[in-house]
């Protein structure tokens, strides 16, 4: 089984997840359905390891 993430582990993926979003949208040419969904997609994988590893924290 594997061990939660910790708080500076959180932090550090959702800082560098929002950076990469940033970047994609501020060099894209046009904010079109396949970068938004990229994004969600993105924003899933990142996001669903980290709520469950916050409720195994808790």
């Amino acid at each position: 089984m594997k061990k939660p993430l910790s708080k500076s582990q959180i932090v550090c993926i959702t800082l560098l997840w929002a950076a990469l979003c940033y970047f994609v949208l501020v060099h894209a040419k046009r904010i079109d359905g396949p970068t938004l969904s990229m994004l969600i997609i993105s924003g899933g994988l990142v996001f669903i390891p980290v709520i469950k590893s916050l409720k195994k924290n808790k």
